[in-house]
């Protein structure tokens, strides 16, 4: 499975953790920062990741509602029918710390996995890995 890992550029140190706990569970994760080189044609780029990827987990913080790129890429894979349940919203750090707008509005139903300690990735990469599985 081929999972795209959406997030916002200010969450880069999270966001590899995660990849790489991804990758030692055997997925294959397409992540923004590592495959666009300088000149590539970023909009399609991601475009065509989206449409070879089979999953999406997306990183929310207090950074995603400022991020147009997340909002966008999270639309994609919603409308998309092979994204169908392989939507994953991971919510990183604690209540305290994350505004309730860090969760999209159109998120706001689906079950969110938390990340409470960004240091802390294994247990959510487990939970993500399961997620996945279950959804196959």
């Amino acid at each position: 499975m081929k999972v795209f890992l959406s997030y916002s550029q200010r969450d880069t140190v999270v966001a590899r953790k995660i990849a790489d706990g991804l990758r030692r569970q055997g997925l294959a994760v397409w992540v923004p920062e590592e495959e666009i080189l300088p000149g590539d044609n970023w909009a399609g780029r991601i475009s065509q990741a989206l449409n070879e990827c089979d999953a999406m987990v997306a990183l929310l913080t207090a950074n995603t509602p400022s991020s147009s790129n997340v909002q966008w890429e999270i639309g994609f894979a919603l409308g998309n029918k092979a994204y169908s349940h392989r939507v994953i919203p991971v919510l990183v750090g604690s209540e305290a710390q994350s505004p309730a707008q860090a969760v999209p509005w159109i998120l706001e139903r689906f079950r969110v996995i938390r990340l409470s300690e960004p240091g802390q990735t294994d247990r959510t990469v487990d939970e993500i890995v399961e997620t996945l599985a279950a959804a196959a």
